[in-house]
């Protein structure tokens, strides 16, 4: 059986880059101005997307390039400012420690081996960031990867003894100003004259990049109840980012930015889930080994007093046809009356996570695992004889359908949809209420899927790791992307507040990092 899948697309001339300096030449004769905003003072709020995180750590260069930090200078043209300071990690690794030991690994680098260009973890140096280090702020970028939007508010969420139980925050127990400090507290003890927001991708974003492996809270509006893959109840996250908008429009002007729908980017799209390449012997070998556990659960269940219209009824669903060329991969699914071998193919919308082990998937997961003794009981029906129990539990047993950490059904997706639509309803308003400018970074992620968005010199893409826009671990931008997210506030920041901010060149900007220093 071959299985085929596009992991990475091929490496393009020119996808990697290195990472160039931030000034963008202003021309002469271009007048700026800051219209009735105040940019001397900007702070930052948001999580992993503000903190400038990229290919899945934390590290130098991505917060250097984080759009917050593209934002503040491109403000200063415009008019003085007190600085922006961020809370910057030791290098450029990424990762972790926590009293020595190693709490978050390396960054991902592209790899070029034997099957092509890979991401694997960085290994070309250990991990430096000590989170019992406490830095002396205050910072301007409050961004803290893994916050949701209830976070921003909970005291202790700083905290270095709590790192170790999960109460706390690793990233901001690095620069909080005390163990029971906020993060909406710190950022509001700044006096800042203008602010950005951007919460509530990790919202929904744990339950999905999990597969699904979580609850949606509705109606519970006790976070603390919660797992970490939980996806927010609506209400909640509505109070919380209201709470946090109000506190901070009472002290400037700002931007607030939706969310976009996190199973659109390459961490959800790219390992198609008809990637199952099958020529015409093994799908006809499949095809009959599918109708054989049709037949056979039909027995099994007439055996067990079920009528045999509704026993050839219920087993029908498992004589799956295959065809050569591309098939759709299976799925578990819960065990029911309907279904008693718990499993199913896949639909057309359904997704495949990136992380999925691609050997195992090249042996059988997401099929079937054919074995010597596999074939055995399928000879003894070819023969005409009878199957013993045990016989039929390796028939059964062969089955190897997707886990539900590794993809996404219809039932979790509609959740997350159902979650993202509420969220973005939510935003908006606040807006609109606190009469704040408004960035849809929903659609600007569905540009970059479709068309993509131009730039002097080339066209930025959501393609993993050719498209320019998201890092390698296939959920965060690139410097790139984030200059992309930069502009887009700029521009609503000209139009909201009467200002005249450059934009960034978004082509000085790098994507991602080629590296042989891998394990």
């Amino acid at each position: 059986m071959k299985n085929y899948f596009k992991y990475i697309a091929v490496l393009a001339l020119g996808v990697v880059s290195c990472e160039p300096e931030l000034e963008n030449p202003v021309d002469g004769g271009e007048i700026y101005s800051n219209g009735t905003a105040d940019f001397s003072n900007y702070v930052a709020l948001g999580n992993s997307l503000t903190a400038g995180y990229a290919d899945g750590a934390l590290y130098l260069s991505g917060q250097q390039n984080s759009y917050p930090n593209i934002l503040a200078e491109k403000f200063a043209v415009v008019q003085p400012t007190q600085g922006f300071t961020q809370p910057l990690v030791n290098d450029n690794a990424g990762g972790l420690l926590l009293g020595g030991n190693k709490i978050a690994d390396t960054r991902f680098v592209l790899s070029v081996g034997a099957n092509g260009p890979v991401p694997k973890r960085y290994r070309g140096a250990a991990p430096t960031t000590e989170v019992s280090n406490k830095l002396t702020g205050p910072f301007n970028n409050m961004g803290v990867p893994g916050a949701k939007v209830y976070h921003l508010g909970f005291q202790g969420y700083g905290s270095v003894a709590a790192v170790s139980t999960g109460l706390a925050n690793p990233y901001f127990a690095r620069f909080s100003s005390a163990d029971n400090a906020t993060v909406l507290g710190d950022a509001l003890a700044q006096d800042p004259t203008f602010f950005t927001l951007w919460i509530g991708n990790n919202d929904v974003l744990g339950y999905a990049s999990s597969g699904g492996v979580g609850e949606y809270q509705l109606n519970n509006t006790n976070p603390a109840t919660y797992g970490p893959n939980d996806i927010t109840d609506p209400n909640l996250f509505a109070f919380s980012y209201g709470q946090i908008v109000e506190a901070l429009a009472q002290k400037a002007d700002g931007v607030l930015l939706n969310i976009p729908d996190v199973t659109s980017s390459p961490y959800f799209t790219t390992v198609p889930n008809n990637a199952l390449a099958l020529d015409a012997a093994t799908a006809g070998q499949l095809t009959a080994y599918f109708q054989a556990v049709a037949g056979v659960m039909t027995q099994v269940l007439m055996q067990q007093n079920v009528p045999a219209e509704q026993a050839q009824a219920i087993a029908s669903q498992y004589a799956i046809k295959f065809n050569e060329g591309p098939n759709r991969f299976l799925i578990d699914v819960e065990k029911t009356q309907t279904n008693p071998l718990g499993f199913r193919q896949m639909t057309a919308e359904e997704m495949i996570l990136l992380t999925v082990d691609q050997a195992a998937l090249a042996s059988g997961y997401g099929s079937v695992k054919f074995s010597q003794e596999v074939g055995e009981v399928i000879a003894v029906l070819q023969s005409g004889g009878s199957l013993t129990q045990e016989q039929v539990q390796i028939l059964f047993g062969a089955v190897d359908g997707l886990d539900d950490k590794d993809a996404l059904d219809t039932e979790e997706l509609g959740y997350i949809q159902d979650a993202t639509t509420r969220f973005n309803a939510a935003i908006k308003l606040y807006s609109e209420q606190f009469g704040l400018g408004f960035v849809d970074a929903q659609a600007l992620q569905n540009q970059l899927n479709a068309q993509g968005i131009a730039f002097d010199g080339g066209v930025v893409t959501s393609d993993f790791v050719t498209g320019g826009a998201f890092s390698l671990d296939g959920i965060h931008l690139t410097p790139r992307g984030y200059a992309v997210i930069a502009n887009a506030i700029i521009e609503e920041t000209n139009a909201t507040y009467g200002s005249n901010v450059p934009k960034a060149n978004v082509g000085a900007y790098g994507t991602v990092t080629l590296s042989q220093d891998v394990q």
